[in-house]
């Protein structure tokens, strides 16, 4: 796994001095976006130098919008983790001020029950007085100082799935085994930079030729993975992984959000016989549709201020798509030797 792999962030490219006027700082010169690096990865562990592995230590914070909490938030609730990490929640719509952050606005009086900090920026100050960089979500807070201590998204599934493991659940599922951790980073690292990232190098280019790279390698990538999907019930068979969520995600975001607002429109989702499929029994999976908000998705990346900061205050919600589509039968289960709805690697 490569530095930039394990320190990409998820936010919305600007500039740093809040001037939109000019080439947010995410783009490159050809006009292709290149996404902020992570300021907090220092990895939890029980090593010297590592962030020690407490129960109800640490607090999580995350958006229903955002595809690269939302995986996190997927592996915390299928571990069982609920109750050694606490979790806070910030509003899909990003606040109106002069940078960008996240804003506790769905909680009583505006602030964080736990926390008493208004915005997800206050936790990175607390950290780092110094921090220019975007506050970005996932992020685990530190409850006895109030500071960010972890922003690294890349991995921190993979530390709730190991480093973890003291807290889990009884009979939890093993996302990450490690026989296969190795196949499984490989295809972690093809998802982010072709389709998790890749449908924001088509969102957010600033050229056409950029546009138009990033388009055509997020569907030369989809289509391999309906190949792959047709001949296994999950992407390493017949039990859910790691890359099974970190996939699922961006799948479960496509149509509602990603096809018009980030013009990745060559064919919807339910277009694809085995990704619809296949995304449906994930969605259908304990952890997996409880997570999802399509509400908040949609008012994200249509209402907020995602791509364009200086769009006006008249702004449409689009009516669709039908969500109850979700909940209709998938006959995954006929590519698998077993039957059981939630099927896990021992």
């Amino acid at each position: 796994m490569s530095q930039n792999e394990q320190t990409f962030s998820c936010a919305i490219p600007v500039e740093s001095n809040n001037d939109t006027s000019k080439k947010p700082v995410e783009i490159n010169a050809d006009g292709s976006f290149n996404r902020q690096t992570n300021r907090f990865i220092t990895p939890f562990g029980n090593q010297l130098g590592e962030l020690p592995v407490e129960y109800g230590r640490y607090r999580l914070l995350w958006s229903a919008a955002c595809p690269w909490a939302h995986r996190s938030v997927i592996v915390r609730k299928i571990l069982g983790l609920e109750n050694a990490i606490s979790l806070g929640k910030v509003s899909p719509m990003r606040p109106r001020i002069e940078r960008v952050d996240w804003e506790f606005s769905l909680d009583d009086n505006g602030v964080d029950p736990v926390l008493s900090v208004q915005y997800v920026s206050e936790v990175y100050k607390n950290a780092d007085p110094n921090y220019t960089g975007r506050p970005t979500v996932p992020v685990m807070v530190d409850l006895e100082t109030k500071q960010a201590v972890n922003n690294d998204y890349f991995k921190l599934t993979n530390y709730f799935e190991t480093v973890w493991a003291p807290f889990h659940k009884e009979n939890a599922p093993d996302l990450y085994p490690s026989g296969l951790r190795e196949e499984i980073d490989a295809l972690n690292d093809v998802i982010f930079h072709d389709v998790n990232n890749g449908v924001y190098k088509c969102g957010f280019a600033h050229s056409q030729e950029a546009y138009e790279q990033a388009y055509d390698q997020l569907f030369a990538r989809l289509d391999e993975l309906e190949e792959r999907l047709s001949k296994h019930r999950f992407l390493f068979g017949d039990f859910i992984t790691d890359s099974d969520v970190r996939l699922y995600t961006t799948l479960v975001r496509f149509d509602a959000a990603y096809y018009s607002a980030f013009r990745t429109n060559r064919n919807l989702i339910r277009e694809f016989p085995n990704l619809w499929g296949y995304a449906r029994d994930l969605f259908q999976t304990p952890g997996f549709g409880e997570t999802t908000d399509f509400d908040a998705i949609k008012r994200h990346y249509h209402l907020s201020i995602t791509i364009d900061p200086t769009k006006g205050e008249v702004n449409i919600l689009p009516k669709g798509p039908d969500e109850s589509v979700w909940f209709s039968e998938h006959n995954r289960e006929e590519l698998s030797n077993k039957r059981e709805k939630f099927l896990i690697k021992g």
